[in-house]
């Protein structure tokens, strides 16, 4: 199990600028361990969110149980992969919307990644 989930949802608003929110419930412990969580999600976002983020997007990083003793380098990795998810395709892709590779692409991914869609 990962140590976070990470959640995407584009705000079609025309403005490019990227967002993130952090939040660990208080399950994850106290708020030294909470607070330890979001410091280390936090580390993460500003290594990797400039470069991979979704641009115009709103980012959430919850984190879970066992974020806080897993390696660094692992959940640097986890949230690589969890960027990679929730990447939009290229604008080449010609598949319509509604087949069933399209709805591939909204599962969850392995490292802990949900893309979200308005309603």
């Amino acid at each position: 199990m990962p140590g976070f989930v990470l959640l995407m949802r584009p705000r079609d608003d025309g403005d490019e600028t990227m967002r993130i929110g952090f939040t660990v419930t208080k399950k994850i412990g106290n708020a030294v361990v909470r607070n330890r969580m979001k410091r280390r999600l936090r580390a993460l976002a500003r290594e990797l969110l400039a470069e991979r983020g979704v641009a115009g997007a709103d980012h959430v990083l919850i984190g879970r149980n066992g974020g806080v003793e897993r390696d660094y380098a692992l959940l640097r990795t986890e949230l690589g992969k969890a960027f990679r998810k929730v990447t939009p395709q290229s604008t080449s892709d010609t598949t319509p919307a509604n087949s069933p590779s399209h709805a591939k692409a909204a599962t969850p991914a392995k490292a802990g990644a949900q893309l979200g869609k308005r309603p």
